[in-house]
């Protein structure tokens, strides 16, 4: 069908008259506008929904939540037939959320499962908590993490905590592709099966996340440690002050322009701590204050980023694959000291995206390193593969997301909140704040230097001009990237690993992923991927030269900066 069809198709349903008050509009409107929101259906991907909000079945709405949620009531009932089922919803600070939540809980209990929703936003790590601690079979999350205040989205996990996986995303798929009416959705709520929890959940995951710290005594030590917070208007206000109060730290200073829930976000552009200027109001009291560290967190809190006191007597803002590689690091080097580093035991993992200055480090440790496609389902999949067998001791990726333990199956802002905060009183035990730890960790392991450059096409056209670049970038990979050789391709969609040198093939033992990785001679990465969230194509360059001192690093950082703007003129990207 048409877009014009597809409104039509909708207002000749049993709808609510905002929503055909909404279509009539578009449909007297202009046409483009028209196109956008109906041109397709909002694609119940691998992880759930994400969209702008609005009317449209390229939308997020009461329409196209109910449908995911009846396409997964669906396969949940076929999957554990004669079982109870139980399911936890979570909510965010975003516009709707609370109202997509009841919408969600309402058609899971109309289909008779058992709904446990929380009565407050909360962090997206607690939803994945709660469903582990009361036996769920799955969960919903609504939440758009940290994409502009337009977009909300559903994000679904299953059994273990995790966000689904094959085969059960493309089976719920599949079942939210089969209900081809609007009626078909059930949306008496069934209120016998609807539970509110909070505050018993709350005390349990707070517990949970004490119980990890790998030195007390260093917290007591520091308990002073002068913190700088921004929950930058998100769930993250919920959980990390009472976290890091717990363990014990007495200074915390929350940036109160930013601690009330808001999903129009009224302070930032983008509520995303990967941007600078979210971290402004953040940055400005850390130094007003000369703290020792700031945190930040994202809507849901599932991701954070941090600023440290730098050599200039400033604030700086340390990257995401700074972070992880500062975390496996800290992790390393504390549980050898305490003896509880056990290589034939434990292992760590992170996304093939992110930067190998984490492999480099676990591989100086000799601890076991896996490495996964883009995405916590993946590194939750990895755990789930090696449960009971080996313990999971930390895991990231460069987008700003690490999971200390295995006690959630996501991202967790909160658990790490208070595992940078142990890292940073340690730090400061010795007389050093976190960039001094990083500068130690270029010296000894050489310097690396990681960016990504995300470039946005919207709508129907943007879609195709993406899909277009791959397809060129496949077709006709480049020879030379800033003089530097190419001598390996990796591309995650035919499964193949191609050596230039030797022109010899082999298979690469991952699930196929639109993602394309060429390797230089001297040890450069850049990968290639589409967002499966964001209407973006994103590039990622990891170069990387040893030093040999301290006084090399800040200017064979400035090679490597103009060795990725080089990279990015050969990929004719600014001209994209």
């Amino acid at each position: 069908m048409t877009a014009r069809e597809k409104a039509e198709n909708w207002l000749s349903q049993h709808i609510d008259q905002d929503i055909k008050e909404g279509i009539q509009a578009l449909l007297d409107g202009p046409e483009n506008e028209l196109n956008e929101a109906f041109y397709k259906e909002l694609e119940f991907g691998t992880g759930g929904l994400r969209g702008i909000m609005g009317v449209g079945s390229n939308r997020m709405n009461k329409y196209t939540l109910g449908m995911a949620t009846q396409g997964l009531s669906n396969y949940l009932n076929k999957t554990f037939a004669n079982e109870e089922i139980k399911v936890a919803v979570a909510f965010d600070c975003r516009n709707n959320s609370n109202y997509f939540a009841e919408i969600t809980a309402a058609v899971f209990s109309a289909n008779g499962i058992k709904v446990y929703v929380f009565e407050e936003l909360r962090p997206t790590p607690e939803l994945s908590f709660a469903i582990r601690t009361l036996g769920c079979k799955s969960g919903v999350v609504l939440t758009a993490s940290h994409n502009p205040k337009e977009y909300n989205g559903y994000k679904a996990y299953w059994d273990d905590g995790a966000q689904v996986t094959p085969p059960h995303d493309n089976n719920i798929i599949k079942e939210v592709q089969a209900i081809t009416s609007l009626t078909d959705i059930k949306f008496d709520a069934n209120h016998s099966l609807i539970e509110k929890i909070g505050e018993e959940i709350d005390t349990q995951y707070l517990n949970s996340i004490k119980a990890l710290a790998l030195d007390q005594d260093i917290i007591n030590k520091e308990s002073d440690l002068n913190i700088v917070f921004s929950s930058i208007h998100g769930t993250g206000i919920t959980m990390v002050p009472p976290v890091l109060d717990i363990l014990g730290f007495t200074n915390v200073n929350i940036v109160k322009e930013q601690a009330k829930p808001d999903g129009n976000f009224p302070t930032v552009i983008y509520p995303n701590p990967e941007e600078a200027e979210a971290l402004t109001l953040a940055l400005k009291l850390a130094n007003s204050t000369h703290a020792d560290l700031l945190m930040a967190t994202d809507p849901d809190a599932d991701r954070v980023g941090i600023a440290a006191m730098s050599s200039n007597g400033k604030f700086e803002l340390i990257n995401g694959n700074q972070l992880i590689s500062l975390l496996a690091y800290y992790t390393l080097n504390k549980r050898k000291k305490l003896g509880t580093l056990h290589t034939d035991t434990q292992y760590m993992v992170k996304t093939i995206v992110s930067t190998d200055l984490f492999d480099t480090i676990c591989a100086d440790f000799k601890m076991p390193c896996y490495n996964t496609l883009t995405g916590f389902k993946y590194i939750a999949t990895t755990i789930r593969e090696l449960e009971g067998a080996k313990q999971f001791i930390g895991g990231g990726e460069e987008s700003y997301g690490y999971m200390p333990s295995a006690v959630t199956r996501d991202k967790d802002a909160v658990a790490t909140c208070a595992l940078i905060a142990e890292m940073a009183a340690d730090a400061k035990s010795k007389g050093e704040t976190l960039w001094d730890v990083l500068n130690d960790i270029y010296t000894q392991y050489g310097v690396w230097y990681d960016s990504m450059m995300p470039i946005t096409r919207k709508g129907m056209k943007g879609a195709e001009e993406i899909k277009a670049k791959m397809k060129q970038f496949r077709e006709n990979p480049p020879n030379l990237l800033s003089g530097e050789k190419v001598t390996v391709i990796k591309d995650y969609l035919t499964g193949l690993e191609k050596d230039l040198t030797s022109g010899k093939e082999k298979t690469l033992d991952f699930p196929s992923s639109n993602v394309l990785q060429f390797f230089t001679e001297n040890g450069s990465k850049i990968s290639i991927r589409p967002s499966g969230t964001e209407p973006k194509i994103k590039f990622y360059f990891s170069l990387t030269r040893t030093v040999t001192g301290a006084s090399e690093i800040s200017a064979t950082n400035q090679l490597l900066k103009a060795k990725v703007e080089e990279i990015s003129n050969n990929l004719n990207l600014n001209q994209w």
